[in-house]
């Protein structure tokens, strides 16, 4: 298959990349932003890999991304790039500019690179979208994360509503909501917040990037009878 994986050179992304790459009847697309060197290595590792560049606050890469969707004819699209931070402030501290960044950052890119990809998926009859969310939505919010998860909250419902919509169209739409993990993305968490985690944690073992690769190649790999689901993966300790 086809695959487009957003924000794919760093973190979960290149884990994704690096594990869906692994089965060389997939060709993987992957974008970045500021991990040119890691893509290049990704790119000279794996032949059937190929990088695209794209800043998700330009406006010019953004709509020579969604351009390209229909081009590369793809399969699948996982959506997992995210641009800011993890925690900032309390919500009674926080701009209501900062939502509004997030908006347009994070939720907007996303919204038009799916449409592109479902104009393409309907042409074909067939296609896959995987969402990256987070646990967060079902477990206890972390203080100071209420950017992040409503921009995830909003992405949640629309994974619902890309399922309903496409479904007569052999078009799935699952998601996959990761536990905390240890990426440059929570990388300003504090080492001692990392050890309560990793203490409370039912397996007493922080979740991995190559876990949730795991989690994703499934649903990549699967019937398209698995749609509009949500694959909570936090060791069971809240229950959706």
């Amino acid at each position: 298959m086809i695959v487009l994986i957003t924000g794919g050179a760093s973190g979960l992304g290149e884990a994704l990349t690096r594990k869906i790459a692994a089965d060389s009847k997939h060709m993987v697309y992957f974008t970045y932003n500021n991990s040119l060197d890691n893509a290049q290595k990704i790119e000279r590792e794996f032949s059937n890999v190929s990088s695209i560049y794209c800043n998700y606050e330009d406006e010019m890469d953004l709509d020579s991304l969604t351009n390209k969707v229909g081009q590369l004819n793809i399969d699948v699209l996982i959506n997992n790039a995210y641009t800011g931070t993890f925690l900032k402030s309390h919500f009674h501290k926080t701009s209501s500019e900062d939502f509004l960044t997030n908006f347009n950052k994070n939720v907007i890119p996303t919204i038009k690179i799916t449409q592109a990809a479902i104009n393409c998926f309907r042409k074909k009859k067939f296609g896959k979208i995987i969402t990256i969310l987070t646990s967060a939505l079902v477990n206890t919010p972390p203080i100071g994360s209420s950017v992040y998860i409503a921009g995830k909250a909003y992405l949640e419902q629309l994974t619902k509503v890309w399922a309903t919509e496409n479904s007569n169209f052999n078009i799935t739409s699952n998601s996959v909501s990761p536990d905390f993990m240890l990426t440059s993305f929570t990388k300003e968490i504090d080492e001692r917040v990392v050890e309560q985690i990793t203490e409370k944690h039912p397996l007493k073992k922080i979740l991995t990037t190559e876990e949730v690769a795991e989690t994703v190649s499934f649903l990549l790999n699967t019937s398209q009878q698995i749609n509009g689901i949500d694959m909570v993966i936090n060791s069971g300790a809240n229950i959706k």
